[in-house]
């Protein structure tokens, strides 16, 4: 995997961030979801080499990156925390300004980076997300029952943390076969590498912190945001699992794209075929359409 790309870790004002880095041209910075690392993105980020700089890195938390000490209001664990490492990472790696591709987890960092840093980025794309806040308000048993890192990682300290220390074979398991994508997208190696990141009780409770951010204080900014009327700027490419939630359960209010209209000024996308994990599922089509996206 990622033959010809280098391993950096970097050093931030929190935490130390892992990242693989290669290829040529303008710089793109792909980050990954539950329960992946920056391994999601092997092939399109060969994909994508020849014709930009890709940086596949590592949320803080998960993977190879730090896990730095949380809070009771879980902070250091906020899509704003995040965002402001990977702006730091992309800097001291010699990127002012650069585009980003998100899937899961790393959708929402993007498009908070886009909001609270917009000179430093030209471009996003969020892959099978809506905002963080629009989920939450359009919640009902379809996503508790459908996404249930939702409900469950974020419930209080020790007992996430405890059931997926137990057993992080059956947490990759289910993900992986249960929201949709075919269980020969991920080669064994690559389940195996999901499965031993979360096998650290540093890393597993860092990855229950993001989602209790996720379900308070990431909410709380994207209110904020929308009552002060801060909206992405940037050109948006969304695109989601065409047998997926998105694709069926907003569409009573014009889907995904409309929803994140009332986001950002520039939208476009549609549906790729696979399930949640359409990237590592059907990774030539993604690359395709992030490729056309991010040179036009």
């Amino acid at each position: 995997m990622f033959s010809g790309f280098e391993a950096r870790c970097v050093r931030v004002e929190e935490t130390s961030i892992f990242a693989k880095v290669g290829g040529t041209g303008p710089p793109v910075l792909l980050l990954h979801g539950f329960p992946e690392t920056h391994a999601m993105w092997r092939d399109i980020a060969a994909a994508l080499a020849p014709r930009f700089t890709v940086v596949a890195a590592d949320l803080r938390g998960y993977g190879q990156s730090g896990c730095p000490a949380s809070a009771a209001d879980h902070a250091p664990y906020s899509k704003r925390a995040m965002a402001n490492d990977m702006v730091q990472v992309m800097n001291r790696l010699g990127f002012e300004r650069f585009m980003i591709a998100g899937h899961d987890r790393g959708g929402r960092v993007t498009y908070r980076l886009a909001l609270d840093h917009p000179a430093h980025v030209s471009k996003i794309a969020v892959l099978d997300v809506i905002p963080t806040a629009a989920a939450w308000d359009r919640a009902d048993a379809r996503l508790a029952l459908g996404f249930w890192p939702w409900s469950l990682l974020a419930q209080p300290e020790p007992l996430p943390e405890r059931m997926m220390a137990a057993a992080p074979d059956a947490i990759v398991d289910n993900a992986i076969s249960q929201w949709g994508s075919a269980a020969d997208a991920f080669p064994a190696e690559v389940r195996a590498a999901y499965i031993e990141a979360l096998r650290d009780p540093a890393h597993v409770h860092a990855i229950c912190e993001e989602y209790r951010a996720a379900a308070t204080i990431d909410r709380e900014h994207d209110a904020l945001g929308q009552a002060e009327s801060r909206r992405i700027a940037c050109p948006l490419l969304a695109l989601w699992s065409s047998e997926g939630g998105l694709e069926n359960w907003y569409a009573g209010e014009g889907g995904p794209l409309a929803i994140w209209r009332q986001w950002a000024d520039k939208v476009e996308g549609r549906p790729v075929k696979g399930g949640h994990f359409f990237p590592e599922e059907n990774p030539t089509e993604t690359a395709v359409a992030l490729s056309k996206f991010f040179t036009a």
